[in-house]
C-alpha cells in the first residue's frame, strides 16, 4: 500500500471507530462482538483500500461489512457447542453518559431484546435513516420483508417498552 493510501486508511479508522462500534452495538447489544464485526470490517476495509476510487461510499460500504459481520455471528452461534457457566458481571459496560438519558437507555434495553433480523431492519431504517429500498439491499432481501420486520420489531419494541417512555 502505498504511503498517501496508508494515511488516508488510517484517517478514516480514527475518525469513524468510534460512531462504527455505536452502530454495530445497536445491531447486536454486545460491545464485545460489535468490537469484533468492526475489527472485521477494518480488516477487509484495509484489504481493498487501493483498489477503492470513490472514498465517499466507503462508510456505507464498512456498513453493510458490519451488518454482515453481525448476522453471520449470529448464525455461525446456532452451531456453536459452547457453554458458560460463570455469571455475567452485574454491571453494564462504561457508557458515554453525556449523550445518555432514561429514555434512550430503556430503548436501547429493548432493542437488545428485539430478535436479530428484527433488530436490524429497526437500526437501520430508523437509527440510520435508510430508504427500505436500502435496508432490503443491505440485507438481502425483499421491500416487503423490510416493511413486515420493521413493524413487527416495532411492535415487539412498543410491547416491552410499555410505559417506560414518554411519548
Amino acid at each position: 500500500m502505498r504511503p498517501d493510501d496508508e494515511r488516508e486508511y488510517g484517517d478514516f479508522v480514527a475518525a469513524r471507530a468510534r460512531r462504527l462500534c455505536e452502530f454495530a452495538y445497536l445491531l447486536c447489544g454486545d460491545w464485545h462482538a460489535a468490537q469484533d464485526a468492526v475489527q472485521t470490517a477494518f480488516t477487509r476495509l484495509y484489504l481493498v483500500w487501493p483498489r477503492l476510487h470513490e472514498r465517499e461510499a466507503v462508510e456505507p460500504y464498512v456498513r453493510r461489512i458490519i451488518l454482515r459481520a453481525v448476522l453471520d455471528q449470529r448464525r455461525l452461534a446456532r452451531f456453536r457447542r459452547e457453554a458458560s457457566w460463570a455469571r455475567p458481571p452485574d454491571h453494564a459496560p462504561a457508557a458515554d453518559l453525556t449523550e445518555s438519558t432514561p429514555d434512550r437507555l430503556a430503548v436501547l434495553a429493548a432493542l437488545a431484546r428485539v430478535p436479530p433480523r428484527q433488530r436490524a431492519v429497526l437500526v437501520l431504517r430508523y437509527w440510520e435513516d435508510q430508504s427500505v429500498e436500502d435496508v432490503a439491499q443491505a440485507l438481502g432481501c425483499s421491500t416487503g420483508t423490510v416493511k413486515s420486520q420493521a413493524a413487527r420489531g416495532l411492535q415487539t419494541l412498543r410491547s416491552l417498552l410499555g410505559d417506560e417512555v414518554t411519548a
